[in-house]
């Protein structure tokens, strides 16, 4: 996809506030750090449209993006480690699980883990939920600029043994060098244009 516009919309905390369902809707999701608001600026060529910080846990709402007028990106709040205050990291299970199981113009949900990690529990609950909804995931391992070429290949193949997938179906991406940037729109481009 040729980007011509990336815009904020909007932060919700439930579905009144989501905007109307009428595009179709990428959400991305993964623990918290992992790189996600780097990712979606890398994914639409802006370099701030999505705030990023080296603090845990910032994105404490579903933020809604409209890209070129013909979907909406979803930033999810990460899981797992955040320093966010406890009643406030309380209320984002129900929250993400809510637009999830029941946003109609959800096409798919981009989990993003880091490169350098083991997947663990919550990255394997989610997939299974999302398949057992028929969401289809698309799995990226970020932040490969870290990490040497064959560091990056034996990470993969330990992640997607963990997961109990090949290791083609993760995509090994880079916000800073790119890496992984035509693959991942490839993989997105399916959903989007088949909902339009």
């Amino acid at each position: 996809m040729i980007i011509t516009s990336a815009e904020f919309v909007i932060s919700a905390a439930g579905p009144a506030q989501y905007p109307p369902a009428e595009l179709p809707e990428v959400a991305f999701a993964g623990r918290s750090n992992v790189g996600k608001s780097s990712l979606i600026n890398t994914l639409v060529n802006r370099r701030r449209l999505v705030k990023t910080s080296s603090t845990p846990g910032r994105t404490q709402l579903l933020n809604f993006f409209r890209i070129n007028a013909a979907c909406h990106f979803v930033d999810l709040p990460g899981f797992g480690y955040a320093r966010a205050p406890a009643h406030v990291r309380k209320k984002w299970g129900p929250m993400i699980e809510h637009y999830l199981a029941n946003r109609t113009t959800l096409k798919s949900v981009v989990l993003i883990m880091d490169v350098r990690r083991t997947p663990g529990q919550e990255e394997q609950q989610l997939i299974d939920w999302l398949n057992g909804r028929g969401i289809p995931p698309v799995l990226v391992l970020t932040k490969t600029d870290k990490l040497s070429k064959t560091r990056r290949i034996s990470q993969r193949r330990i992640a997607a043994q963990t997961l109990g997938l090949a290791p083609e179906g993760l995509t090994l991406f880079s916000s800073k060098t790119r890496e992984g940037l035509a693959d991942l729109w490839r993989l997105l481009d399916r959903f989007i244009e088949a909902s339009t």
